[in-house]
């Protein structure tokens, strides 16, 4: 199936439905504020290497938590009773995108670009987006960002400099979701790391009914 070719001029995207096997829906347009947030709620995201033109996809069957469902281990609550845990909100919404950069770019590699830290930073200006720091006896241990649309969190990346560090910021990002009634964080893709921490596959139809209800 050919991949629908954006334009920067209009704010557009295709049927999700038409994106290909492997997700990929379209290329090109650019990551302002308006685009980026008509992808969001339609479940779509960018997702490309440095020196790539934009690619924007939309996985058939995703991967989400309900917040409600997010799993605490054994050994994780001994953990969170042993240490003095600390949750943060947009402690520092740049920095904690730039660490998560930073640690997948030594890593794997990484998709977060110069474009997307200025793109996410706008988003994060406007209250669309934010950051979630965990804090385990005083020091900065893990963090992650995403989009935050209605009552629906659509994650992007993590950190850990400290052992834990992520898993502590995901359950405390869970908590306070669930807290205000948010319907899922939007995982994207499997990672055994989130199927220890509750997540579960849903189809994209399944996906489309949590989506509609938390925009509404």
């Amino acid at each position: 199936m050919a991949v629908y070719e954006l334009s920067e001029k209009e704010i557009f995207f295709p049927m999700p439905e038409l994106a290909d096997d492997d997700g990929l829906l379209a290329v090109g347009g650019d990551l302002s504020e308006e685009r980026l947030i008509l992808a969001y709620s339609h479940g779509i995201f960018p997702w490309y290497n440095e020196g790539q033109p934009y690619l924007w996809w939309c996985p058939k069957e995703r991967y989400i938590i309900r917040p409600g469902n997010i799993h605490i281990s054994h050994s994780m609550k001994k953990f969170l009773r042993k240490h003095d845990i600390n949750i943060e909100l947009n402690r520092d919404f740049s920095d904690t995108m730039h660490r998560c950069r930073i640690k997948r770019e030594f890593k794997e590699g990484t998709w977060i670009t110069d474009d997307m830290e200025k793109a996410y930073a706008v988003l994060a200006k406007d209250n669309l987006a934010l950051s979630v720091e965990a804090y385990i006896d005083g020091e900065l241990a893990g963090g992650l960002y995403g989009v935050s649309l209605g009552r629906c969190f659509f994650g992007e990346s993590m950190f850990s400099d400290m052992e834990n560090g992520s898993k502590v910021a995901l359950i405390g990002l869970a908590q306070i979701l669930e807290e205000n009634d948010y319907v899922m964080i939007d995982c994207q893709f499997h990672t055994d790391h989130l199927e220890s921490m509750g997540g579960q596959a849903i189809s994209y139809e399944e996906y489309k009914g949590l989506l509609k209800k938390g925009l509404e």
